[in-house]
C-alpha cells in the first residue's frame, strides 16, 4: 500500500476538535477552555465539529452525527489537523460507515489517542493515510506540566525533522481534572530494556484492548515489518496483568506476528501493579518474543506526559549495551 504523509501543521492552521468516541459534554468548561487558549497560544486557531457535545445514555452520539462531523472535517479545505476531544469505548462502530475515499483524498493530520486506537489503525489499513496517536484535545486542558506533551506534539505534527524519543524527567498518574492545583509528580525511572536488538520498521498500534478489537477484520494493518507500539489502562479491574497477558498472546496469534520487528510497550498506571519484573515475565513466557527488541516504560498511554507518535511512520530502534536510541525517521 502507498502511504501517504498529510502535511504538517503551519501557524495559522485551522484544528478541528471532533468527538467520535465519548460526547465532550463529560468535559469541564474549565477544561475546555485551558485547551483551547494553549492551542492558540500555540499558534493555532480552534473550530469545533457540529455534534461534539450531543450526548446519550452512553455518553457519545449517534453513528450518523459522528461520522458526519468525521467527514465534514475531512472535506472542509480550512481544516489542516483533526483532534479528538477524548476517547471512551466506542469509535469501532464507526468503520463500516466511514467513506474512505474522503479520507485518502483528503489528506490531513489526525491525531488521538485510547479508543481512538480503533481510527488509527483502520485509517492506516484502509487508505494508508498516515496518522497519530497523541494528545486529546482535553490533555491540553491541564495547567500545569504539559511541556513535554505540547514539545512531541510538535516535533512529530509541526516539523518533517527526524527526532529522538527520550525519557521525560517527571510523570504523573493523578486525576489532574479534578483539581488542577493539588498535583503529584513522579521521577522517572527511563526506559525499560526487555530485549536487546535493533530493527526499523513501521509503527502500528497504541491501545492494546482497543487494537484487538480490529483481530480478524479488514481493518487491522498488516503486521509485516511492524514495530508495535502498546500500552493498557487498568479501568479498575484487579485482573489487568492477566488481562493483558491474554490481549498480547491474541495479537501473537495474528498472520505475519513472525515478520514483527520490535516492541515498544507504554507507561502502565500505577493502579495496574505491572512492574518491570512482572512485565519480564509476561515477555520471556513468550518464545515468538526471544529474537526481537522490546522496551518498555515509554511516555505514551494514559499517564502524563505523552509523545505523539505516527501510525505508519517509521521508527529505528538500537537497544545494546544498556543503551537506547529510539528516532523516528518518517511522521
Amino acid at each position: 500500500m502507498q502511504k501517504i504523509f498529510p502535511p504538517k501543521l503551519n501557524k495559522g492552521d485551522e484544528i478541528r476538535i471532533l468527538a467520535p468516541s465519548r460526547s465532550g459534554v463529560i468535559i469541564s468548561e474549565e477544561i475546555k477552555n485551558i485547551a483551547k487558549k494553549k492551542l492558540e497560544e500555540m499558534g493555532y486557531r480552534v473550530s469545533f465539529g457540529k455534534y461534539i457535545n450531543k450526548s446519550n445514555e452512553f455518553n457519545s452520539s449517534s453513528i450518523e452525527c459522528r461520522v458526519n462531523d468525521l467527514h465534514d472535517a475531512f472535506e472542509d479545505k480550512n481544516v489542516k489537523c483533526i483532534l479528538t476531544i477524548i476517547g471512551g469505548f466506542n469509535s469501532n462502530q464507526l468503520l463500516r460507515y466511514i467513506n474512505w475515499d474522503i479520507l485518502k483524498n483528503n489528506p490531513k493530520i489526525f491525531c488521538g489517542y485510547s479508543d481512538i486506537t480503533a481510527l488509527n489503525n483502520a485509517i492506516f489499513a484502509k487508505t494508508g493515510l498516515v496518522n497519530y496517536s497523541g494528545p486529546h484535545y482535553s490533555t491540553f486542558g491541564q495547567k500545569k506540566y504539559s511541556e513535554y506533551t505540547v514539545e512531541y506534539f510538535n516535533k512529530c505534527l509541526a516539523s518533517k525533522d527526524n527526532f529522538d524519543i527520550i525519557p521525560s524527567q517527571f510523570w504523573s498518574d493523578d486525576s489532574w481534572w479534578r483539581d488542577q492545583e493539588k498535583r503529584s509528580l513522579i521521577k522517572n525511572e527511563g526506559f525499560w530494556i526487555l530485549n536487546e536488538g535493533s530493527a526499523t520498521g513501521t509503527i502500528i498500534g497504541a491501545n492494546l484492548c482497543t487494537f484487538g478489537l480490529l483481530r480478524g477484520t479488514e481493518y487491522l494493518p498488516d503486521l509485516t515489518d511492524a514495530i508495535l507500539f502498546i500500552e493498557d489502562d487498568d479501568t479498575g479491574n484487579d485482573l489487568f496483568i492477566v488481562e493483558f497477558d491474554r490481549n498480547f498472546q491474541a495479537l501473537i496469534h495474528q498472520p505475519n506476528f513472525d515478520k514483527v520487528k520490535g516492541i515498544v510497550i507504554g507507561r502502565f498506571n500505577i493502579a495496574s501493579k505491572f512492574t518491570k519484573d512482572l512485565l519480564l515475565k509476561v515477555i520471556k513466557s513468550k518464545k515468538e518474543l526471544d529474537l526481537i527488541p522490546i522496551i518498555g516504560n515509554i511516555d505514551f498511554g494514559h499517564t502524563d506526559p505523552k509523545i505523539t507518535f505516527p501510525i505508519g511512520g517509521i521508527i529505528k530502534l538500537v537497544i545494546e549495551n544498556n543503551n537506547i536510541n529510539m528516532t523516528i525517521l518518517e511522521h
